[in-house]
């Protein structure tokens, strides 16, 4: 996990935890759905590419199949005039405080470029590169802990609790206020996708992507064993630590905030029109 300096070399087998401090909003362009409340939108994409049969020709060959665009995502747009992309922060603000009063959101509106941090961070873990420069001002404030089981180095399930903030501002947006968010600054978010040169021709597809990779991280129930690496730690287990950077961020907010944050995540999947059926469930 030397990907990001979370795992901080902290050994406390005995000694209490100072109190938990309330931290920043790290989660907000990466935990959610990716995370919803910022630009509005925790999304996955749509039904993909389906078959349409056309009729029979005259011959017995069989029919060649016209493939269907994959659906736009998002909800209805907001009837509203859309500033240039270098001026949208201000928008972005007012309309994603309408979406939630959580503390966590209203403190991650106080950075700048917010659809260009968006559109950079999930881009990021649709590839599965760590976007730990965008988020390395946004780490919790206080520490990472570890603690000693049976000889071994265990993660101590208290460091959880510096990432309830962020669950629970996840889980207080709206679905259908998310997907209606998304639509309104479609505009501006792909704008700021065409800028990276990503592959993908449109940022559902990325979004499909990186939504994919969150719902598809397991759940870690019961003890977290870890094992030096550099100056930090990693998981014991080489699955888990195989997995993605992001992956292993989320691991890292606990059980009942992984669950929370892959919840809401479906929800607006669904929001904006996704079957079900298209969603990973673990």
């Amino acid at each position: 996990m030397d990907e990001f300096d979370d795992f901080e070399p902290e050994h406390s087998p005995s000694e209490p935890l100072p109190p938990a401090q309330p931290p920043r909003p790290i989660g907000l362009w990466i935990i959610v759905g990716l995370f919803v409340a910022a630009a509005g939108a925790a999304i996955y994409v749509a039904f993909g590419m389906r078959a349409r049969p056309q009729a029979p020709v005259a011959t017995s060959a069989p029919a060649a199949a016209v493939k269907e665009a994959p659906r736009s995502l998002g909800g209805e747009a907001e009837a509203i005039t859309v500033p240039p992309l270098e001026e949208s922060d201000p928008l972005v603000r007012t309309l994603v405080r309408a979406l939630s009063e959580s503390p966590a959101i209203t403190a991650w509106l106080t950075t700048n470029g917010l659809i260009r941090n968006f559109t950079v961070v999930a881009t990021n873990v649709a590839d599965g590169t760590t976007p730990a420069k965008q988020l390395k001002a946004l780490r919790p404030s206080s520490a990472f802990h570890v603690i000693e089981r049976n000889g071994s180095i265990h993660l101590d399930p208290r460091s959880y609790d510096r990432y309830n903030v962020i669950a629970n501002a996840i889980a207080s947006v709206d679905p259908a206020g998310a997907a209606r968010l998304y639509a309104t600054l479609k505009p501006r978010i792909e704008e700021a996708h065409r800028e990276l040169g990503s592959p993908d021709q449109s940022f559902d597809r990325t979004l499909e992507r990186a939504i994919v990779v969150l719902l598809d991280t397991p759940i870690l129930d019961g003890p977290v064993r870890l094992v030096p690496k550099g100056i930090g730690y990693a998981f014991a287990d080489e699955h888990v630590e195989s997995l993605t950077g992001a992956q292993k961020l989320l691991l890292r907010t606990g059980p009942r905030n992984v669950r929370i944050i892959k919840g809401r995540l479906r929800e607006i999947g669904i929001a904006l029109g996704i079957a079900p059926g298209r969603l990973p469930v673990h």
